[in-house]
């Protein structure tokens, strides 16, 4: 019995959905994928009820049997690689290059990173204290230990828009550290969750251990949060969807982990290198047709440059060839769905009527079918519009002018989000200078590209929380002290 004949995973079985299927649609050709099973409200508690029996025994194995399943895992997710980069591809629109180097790729060498990750230290020892007669105890010298212990239950709440990537990204750590999970996909495309749940089986994970349900209805990530037998909820997505979750979580002192909506802003002073700058954000910004939240939309240029910024990052938005993500010269493909195409390009829509200028794109592709949104450059904007204040997560990225570093700054820090901003400058003290003073989780210094060993989060509302490397072991796992006299 496999994943394919549309059922759910729960404690170690293939089992048939109460809520039927719903389809899964190919966003380049608006065909069906394949069917996804819709899970009842108690099916998710099954779920949960099953990663709770299954917790005691899986946190108490050894190291070793943890590591040895996560690289069998990645093993046979690597063997199986075509066949799921080609599933991914189908189900998110991606380029082929994306689906394969991106998402499988990446997914399989986070397995294999906290399959390493299982063999990290989890007591340090503290130095001994030396403490004086009181009510709360006897004089003495008394040493401590602090202690990494798993959380428990882990519902994992995945994004649309990476598959393998983000699930693996939340799965593999939490089971390194001893924690049992119940994965809940985006509804858009969960057939490759799946896969992954296949391989965690056929890898020897033991029953309960990995559990997946699915639900194109709100209501199956809400039973996934507010299970009981539930610990912590490891989400990423949107910022109101994070809200919602986190006051599930606050009600009942659940754990979280979130990873939310994005606004970041690349700071482009005058003595940088524009080039090097305008490859950085053109690459980011329509990476994945702009459907994700670290790339830089607001770009705030020194008004010394800021004109010829301006024309060079419009010719490079008219460099990026849209079309069929199995085409070899495709940079930019379709966005999830028709209904999220309408909202981008609503966005633009708005950008024109608040003032600003439309310089590059902004017009509909002339592709036959798919949900296609042309990279577009709105310039003449001010901070204070809303395409420069929401989330598009689109190919969309606005110009807004500035005059000395206190204003950029400023400019830069005056938003709802601090997830992942930039700084281009040939002065390298200054970029280090203004990425300390800037409010987000995390600073590119003349350059787009990430330590996957650095924290990953955000400030404010990007999110609660750090993963990615031993922070990820850190973010799944609770601290215990264990004190004695010495």
């Amino acid at each position: 019995m496999t994943s394919a004949e549309g059922k759910l995973f729960i404690g170690g079985e293939w089992v048939a959905p109460d809520g039927g299927h719903y389809p899964v649609v190919d966003p380049a050709t608006e065909e069906v994928v394949g069917l996804a099973p819709e899970a009842s409200r108690e099916q998710v508690h099954q779920a949960a009820a099953a990663a709770r029996e299954a917790f005691g025994p899986w946190s108490r194995t050894r190291p070793e049997e943890r590591a040895a399943i996560l690289d069998r895992a990645a093993d046979l997710m690597q063997r199986d690689f075509a066949a799921n980069a080609e599933l991914a591809r189908a189900e998110t629109g991606a380029t082929t290059a994306t689906a394969r180097g991106m998402q499988v790729a990446v997914g399989v060498s986070r397995f294999r990173r906290y399959a390493k990750g299982a063999f990290e230290p989890v007591e340090q020892p503290l130095a001994p204290q030396i403490n004086e007669a009181g009510p709360m105890g006897r004089a003495g010298v008394f040493g401590a230990l602090a202690v990494r212990q798993p959380v428990g239950v882990v519902t994992c709440v995945t994004s649309y828009n990476n598959p393998w990537a983000n699930p693996a990204g939340k799965v593999a750590p939490a089971l390194a550290m001893g924690n049992t999970v119940v994965v809940k996909p985006a509804p858009q495309d969960p057939l490759s969750v799946f896969k992954m749940a296949e391989a965690l089986a056929e890898a020897g994970v033991p029953r309960g251990v990995v559990n997946v349900v699915t639900g194109a209805s709100p209501a199956v990530g809400e039973a996934a949060v507010d299970s009981p037998d539930v610990d912590m909820v490891s989400f990423t997505g949107s910022t109101a969807v994070g809200q919602r979750i986190a006051e599930v979580c606050g009600r009942h002192m659940k754990r979280q982990l979130m990873e939310l909506g994005g606004k970041g802003a690349a700071l482009v002073f005058d003595d940088a290198d524009l080039d090097s700058a305008v490859l950085g954000i053109g690459t980011t910004f329509s990476f994945y047709s702009g459907q994700i939240c670290t790339a830089p939309t607001r770009v705030l240029v020194q008004r010394g440059v800021h004109d010829r910024l301006v024309e060079k990052l419009a010719g490079y938005a008219g460099y990026l060839k849209v079309g069929e993500p199995t085409a070899r010269d495709t940079v930019v493909g379709p966005v999830i769905s028709a209904a999220h195409r309408d909202r981008v390009e609503s966005y633009v829509e708005l950008g024109r009527k608040e003032g600003a200028t439309v310089v590059a794109g902004g017009e509909h592709p002339p592709l036959d079918r798919g949900f296609y949104v042309a990279p577009t450059l709105l310039a003449d904007c001010t901070n204070d519009m809303r395409v420069a204040r929401e989330e598009i997560f689109g190919p969309v990225v606005v110009v807004i002018p500035f005059d000395d570093e206190e204003e950029g700054v400023a400019l830069a820090n005056d938003s709802d989000y601090g997830l992942l901003d930039y700084v281009w400058s040939g002065d390298v003290a200054r970029g280090f200078r203004v990425a300390r003073r800037l409010r987000a989780g995390g600073v590119g210094v003349n350059t787009i590209g990430r330590n996957m060993e650095a924290p990953f989060g955000g400030f404010k509302k990007s999110g609660v929380g750090r993963d990615v490397g031993s922070y990820a072991l850190h973010a799944y796992s609770e601290l215990q002290s264990i004190v004695w006299p010495g």
